[in-house]
């Protein structure tokens, strides 16, 4: 009997332990969904050098004063919201830039090499335009607060954000110590009180992807900011972008003095 309970238990680390071991191993890929190139995208397209990594986007609007960088979601077609900011950032250039590793950017996204890179997009953007907005949509919600924590900006507009990517897994996976297992944290909540740009934080009721406890948690992070905070009613994770009320929201955020 105590050989057979020994067995078990001695399987169940195993088990346990091995699930662990892919957690940890293979969580970029639970992170990362790199798209493939729009080749069909009508657009002026750019290209960044970051320390020889190669990355590929377009501007919309090219030549206008103000800017907009856009930050995507994790498996985001970042082109495919071209009907949106010409709608809603007439007055302002628009850079959409791949991730590292998706569409025809080189590399291999990783937390420091999204940071990285927007940095060096910023720096590229800044040299023609005075006043810039940062847009994080998702998963790009860390790397814009990221960027905002680092570089100075007129406005920052997050869409369905999170505390941290480490936060999120840790809900998903409890029987696991995702905290320490995890190597892209994307810790948004620890940068927020060092952010005074104006911040739009935007939630979606039925997001099924990032919970409003998490969108919740970095809103009282932001200590030092001015913090407008809107929830789109029956809007879900992927379709909230099509409410006119969001809409609207952004566009007001954007033009407010």
């Amino acid at each position: 009997m105590i050989r057979e309970f020994v067995s078990v238990a001695a399987l169940l680390i195993g088990i346990y332990l091995a699930f662990s071991a892919f957690l940890y191993f293979y969580q970029r890929r639970l992170i990362y969904f790199p798209v493939p190139h729009d080749a069909e995208f009508a657009a002026e397209e750019i290209s960044i050098d970051n320390r020889g990594t190669r990355l590929h986007g377009w501007v919309l609007n090219p030549g206008r004063p103000q800017a907009v960088i856009y930050f995507g979601g994790n498996a985001e077609m970042i082109t495919h919201r071209g009907e949106f900011f010409a709608d809603v950032f007439r007055d302002h250039s628009v850079y959409l830039v791949n991730y590292r590793g998706y569409g025809l950017s080189e590399g291999r996204p990783t937390e420091a090499g999204l940071f990285s890179d927007a940095l060096a997009i910023y720096d590229h953007v800044s040299e023609n335009h005075p006043s810039i907005i940062a847009y994080g949509r998702s998963l790009g919600s860390g790397v814009a607060v990221y960027l905002a924590a680092e570089r100075e900006l007129d406005r920052l507009i997050l869409l369905t954000p999170y505390d941290s990517i480490a936060e999120i897994g840790q809900r998903s996976y409890p029987m696991f110590p995702v905290r320490w297992l995890a190597r892209d944290r994307f810790d948004s909540a620890a940068r927020a009180g060092d952010i005074s740009t104006p911040v739009l934080i935007t939630a979606a009721e039925l997001d099924r992807v990032v919970r409003l406890r998490h969108t919740l948690a970095l809103k009282e992070a932001f200590r030092n900011a001015p913090l407008q905070y809107i929830t789109i009613g029956g809007a879900a994770h992927n379709d909230i972008v099509d409410f006119p009320a969001y809409r609207d929201a952004v566009r007001k955020f954007v033009q407010r003095d």
